[in-house]
């Protein structure tokens, strides 16, 4: 299947939708997910369009990965996190919902489980101050 520019990521890196923006740079952005699994919970997308890791040009995935090693670092000090959960999803099948190539990037604590992809939102000032968090240990690194 195409790209489809009008998927919900597309319109966070053309700043048609608000997001809660942790750290950027010339490939990537990265925000905090408005359903998270986990508390401090962050998407890591690359902004040149692909729909998922099947279709990405190769130039795209160096750049990606270095952004959700530097966000993986940063979410697991912001959150004194056990550890990290890094996945990426693609086509249905796996479980794949928005069609632009993005990493989910999880702080874990022992003994707590992932929260269901629920659809339930998180409110946006909580979404504010773990972001704060998380650019407080980018600045850091």
């Amino acid at each position: 299947m195409a790209y489809d520019s009008t998927n919900i990521f597309a319109k966070i890196l053309r700043d048609e939708l608000p997001s809660q923006r942790v750290y950027e740079d010339d490939a990537v952005i990265a925000f905090m997910d408005v359903m998270p699994q986990g508390t401090g919970h962050v998407l890591v997308v690359p902004r040149t369009p692909s729909r998922n890791l099947l279709d990405a040009d190769q130039a795209t995935l160096g750049p990606l990965f270095a952004a959700v090693q530097k966000v993986a670092n940063a979410v697991k000090k912001a959150f004194n996190a056990d550890g990290v959960t890094v996945i990426q999803f693609n086509e249905p099948a796996s479980g794949q919902t928005v069609y632009h190539l993005h990493v989910h990037v999880i702080p874990r604590f022992d003994g707590v489980p992932l929260k269901p992809h629920s659809g339930q939102m998180e409110k946006p000032e909580v979404l504010a101050v773990n972001a704060e968090k998380i650019r407080a240990a980018l600045h850091q690194q």
